[in-house]
Formats: structure tokens, sequence, C-alpha cells
């Protein structure tokens, strides 16, 4: 998985290179180089990444890569992706922020996202960090919000299989409360799948009981898109 990221990247790194680099390209202005990069960048992603994951694989990760549209209409929604991404982190400093091709991987750890131990419900800071998402999730309301719940391994899998369901239903049903539609929400619970750090030490446990959002664009927003690149 790592190697493929840095195939990604360095591949997108030569294309805008080789951009900039060409004298045709030097008479546009950097909205339309940056444009034309992000395309191609997005063809990319999702023809190398799109075969390897596949839609909806690896949870946010693969939820976002999976919507790759590519072409002139996935460079107009990565550039929308890339201002909602930037606000979020205004709003949530402590979040983990990720533009992933035309979507956001938004990662909320125990430090934003908390519940009590053995526990779906929302704690009292756990509700003022999701307060802080509503007003940027009201500002884009053609993004579809997939919410994958984590635990550690502690306990049976199945056990924390059925908790990560029931605690990334909490999230949906607390920010459908604050007014966001409920029908651009999916939850999935992943238990002890896929850890971001080592089960064998507290701090490492604490990094894996997390929430993952993947933020990608609705239908709407891609005709929207796809219009806007045939001007």
């Amino acid at each position: 998985m790592k190697k493929i990221s840095i195939i990604v990247l360095v591949g997108i790194i030569a294309l805008g290179n080789v951009f900039t680099g060409c004298e045709a390209v030097k008479n546009t202005n950097k909205t339309q180089r940056g444009a034309a990069i992000g395309a191609v960048g997005g063809a990319l992603i999702g023809g190398i990444l799109g075969n390897n994951i596949g839609k909806g694989g690896n949870g946010a990760l693969g939820a976002v890569l999976g919507g790759v549209i590519g072409g002139v209409a996935g460079g107009v929604i990565g550039n929308k992706m890339d201002k909602q991404a930037r606000e979020i982190q205004t709003a949530l400093p402590g979040a983990q922020v990720e533009r992933v091709g035309e979507g956001i991987r938004l990662v909320l750890g125990e430090n934003a996202v908390r519940f009590d131990t053995n526990k779906s419900t929302l704690t009292v800071a756990a509700k003022a960090n999701l307060d802080k998402l509503v007003p940027v999730f009201n500002q884009y309301p053609d993004t579809n919000i997939q919410i994958y719940g984590y635990t550690d391994s502690t306990g049976s899998a199945e056990y924390n299989l059925n908790l990560s369901n029931q605690r990334a239903a909490s999230v949906k049903a607390y920010l459908s409360g604050k007014g966001l539609a409920s029908s651009r929400f999916v939850t999935t619970g992943l238990g002890i799948a896929d850890p971001i750090a080592t089960n064998d030490t507290p701090e490492g446990r604490s990094q894996n009981r997390r929430v993952e959002f993947a933020i990608t664009a609705n239908d709407k927003m891609v005709q929207d898109a796809q219009k806007e690149a045939g001007r």
C-alpha cells in the first residue's frame, strides 16, 4: 500500500513537471494548469489505486479512492474538496485531514471523538467536536459522508464489530440531529480491522479506537462538475 502511494505521488509530481515545463502550458494561468494536473492526477489515482483497492474497500480510504471521476470534472471536484479540507482542519485542528484523489479522508481519534468504555454513547467532549464540523458539512451539502467505526483488539472480534457499528451509528444520529440530511450518511463498523497503530500498548490501542469519515462527491456535484468542465 505504501509503495502504491509513493508511485502515485511521484507520478503526479512528474506530471506537474511535464505540464509546467511545456511551452504551450506556460501560456495558461495557474488555475488552468492546476485543473489540468489535478484532472490527470485523478485519472492516475483511479487507474492505479482503484484497481488495487476497489470501490468501498479498505474503509474510508478505499471509499474515497473508489469514487474517483477523473478528467477535467475530477479536477473541478478536487478544487472544491481542497477548500472543504482546509475548512475542516481550521474548525477542528486536532483532526487528521487527508485529501486523497477527489475526496477527503477524515480521521477522528479519541482526542476528538471519545466514547465511554464498552459504550456507544458520545461524550460531552465528542459532541462539542462534532458540533465544529456541522457548519462545514452544511456549507457543502453536495457531498456524501461515509462513517466508519473502529475499535482496538481488546475483547472478541464479534463484540468489537457490533460496538463499532453502534458507535458509527451514534455519530450519524448526532450529526443528523444537528440538521444535516440523514440521507447523506452511510455507517459501517469495521471493529478491529485496519489498525493504524500497534494493539500491544495502551497508546496504540487508543489510536485504533477511532472514527473515520470518507467525504465524496454526490451525484449532483459530479453532474455540476461535468457541466462546468464542458464549458
